[in-house]
């Protein structure tokens, strides 16, 4: 009986170490990287918010102000009215920008607030706990100052090139074409920043940002030449 127990307790602590003829037959180990698990679980989704304020301020900015540029240097050679007309653009579009996404962003807070006093009233206080913390956790989400700032400095940071490039540069043709190249080289980078943030495809991105540039900057510089053509005094 002594023995036997001494089997059954040697039996118990036996631990199995697995041999394998090859490497082939080994378990594969986990070869993904903490980061690439991160990026598969990651919800892009929920970079939408500032993402839009600050692409679209971008674009927005810089689109404006050279298709403004590229207006009154169709009409005028003078670098001083150039500028000065990109300049009232920044100042005004970021101004613009800014109160248009504060109101809007605001707005969708107070229509997500009042939804959540409709849900409450309608379930008579039944909701869970889970379920209203969730919903005050969205309600976070949206900050109206930080848009509003966001949408500015992004509008402003792309009003600042065509400004830049026009403003060391006398010839006046030489001028037209050194903000029509800086344009496109800022659309492709600001469509390729948004596609990589977002996790889209970057082809798409750039050729909408760039095509959506290049017919905003032709359609004012042709209407505004048209219109000074036609024996408006400017």
């Amino acid at each position: 009986m002594a023995g036997q127990g001494a089997l059954e307790q040697a039996s118990t602590n036996h631990i199995e170490i697995p041999v394998y003829g090859n490497v082939a037959d080994q378990p594969r180990q986990q070869s993904q990287r903490p980061e690439d698990e991160e990026d598969e679980t990651f919800d892009y989704s929920q970079r939408t918010q500032w993402l839009r304020a600050a692409v679209l301020g971008a674009n927005d900015g810089l689109v404006s102000v050279a298709s403004l540029m590229m207006g009154v240097g169709a009409v005028k050679q003078d670098v001083k009215a150039m500028l000065l007309a990109g300049f009232a653009g920044l100042v005004a579009g970021a101004c613009s920008m800014a109160i248009g996404e504060f109101v809007s962003v605001y707005t969708q807070y107070d229509i997500e607030v009042s939804q959540m006093k409709r849900d409450e009233t309608r379930t008579n206080g039944a909701a869970t706990e889970n379920a209203q913390e969730a919903k005050k956790k969205k309600l976070q989400l949206p900050n109206p100052a930080q848009a509003a700032m966001a949408s500015a400095i992004a509008f402003s940071i792309g009003a600042v090139v065509p400004l830049l490039g026009a403003a060391f540069i006398s010839e006046h043709k030489v001028r037209l074409a050194v903000v029509v190249v800086l344009a496109t080289v800022a659309l492709v980078v600001f469509g390729g920043v948004g596609a990589r943030l977002g996790r889209t495809s970057m082809m798409k991105s750039c050729a909408r940002v760039l095509v959506g540039g290049w017919m905003a900057m032709a359609i004012t510089f042709g209407l505004t030449k048209l219109i000074g053509s036609g024996g408006l005094e400017m």
